[in-house]
């Protein structure tokens, strides 16, 4: 397994805020105060959802490197939900502001590409196993 690709979270002053890291980066992890956190990072769901924006993001411009494009900006929205305890994932919304130097045609050849290939989507598209255990 790569580096790159381990999290790992620790909880401070008693929990359940956490640091979340990933190599040398790292970001704070927490519930929202309404249910029992302090509210000082984000939850699960909102990590989960911003990390498919962020793999969509990251592909348009590797992506866009392979086909000539250039981008001058792109924003990326992903909209879900988790209805209730334990419950999976709504739909995911996934919505793309994309300024490039190429007309709609190639943009749209960019994005149907990035739909294709995405890891993270990929990944939850189909059926990734995931085991919770013990250290």
């Amino acid at each position: 397994m790569s580096d790159a690709y381990r999290a790992r979270t620790l909880t401070v002053d008693g929990g359940p805020t956490a640091l979340g890291s990933a190599g040398q980066l790292t970001v704070v992890v927490d519930r929202p105060v309404a249910a029992g956190g302090r509210g000082l990072g984000f939850n699960g769901g909102q990590l989960l959802y911003l990390s498919i924006a962020a793999c969509v993001s990251n592909d348009l411009y590797r992506e866009a490197a392979t086909m000539g494009i250039t981008i001058r900006r792109v924003a990326v929205e992903v909209d879900g939900d988790f209805p209730g305890r334990g419950a999976a994932s709504t739909p995911v919304d996934v919505v793309v502001e994309i300024d490039a130097e190429a007309d709609d045609a190639a943009v749209d050849a960019l994005l149907a590409e990035v739909d294709r290939v995405a890891e993270i989507p990929n990944s939850l598209r189909g059926t990734t196993p995931v085991s919770i255990r013990r250290a």
